[in-house]
């Protein structure tokens, strides 16, 4: 039952994260990676986009 509970955390994370990529301002061949890595490694690909993802459109670099 554990591995189940554990299997839907992860897919709701990387749903999340597949939306939050799409929706960024970041170019479509950027979306396009970082949708493979997500999907080919779902728990890596989830905590490598926490750290690097591509961000928000509001976004300001200085």
């Amino acid at each position: 039952m554990e591995y189940g509970l554990i299997g839907l955390i992860v897919l709701i994370a990387d749903i999340y994260a597949l939306v939050k990529t799409w929706q960024s301002g970041a170019s479509t061949g950027a979306k396009l990676l970082w949708t493979l890595l997500i999907l080919v490694l779902p728990v890596l690909g989830f905590i490598i986009w926490l750290i690097a993802g591509p961000k928000g459109a509001g976004r300001v670099s200085v």
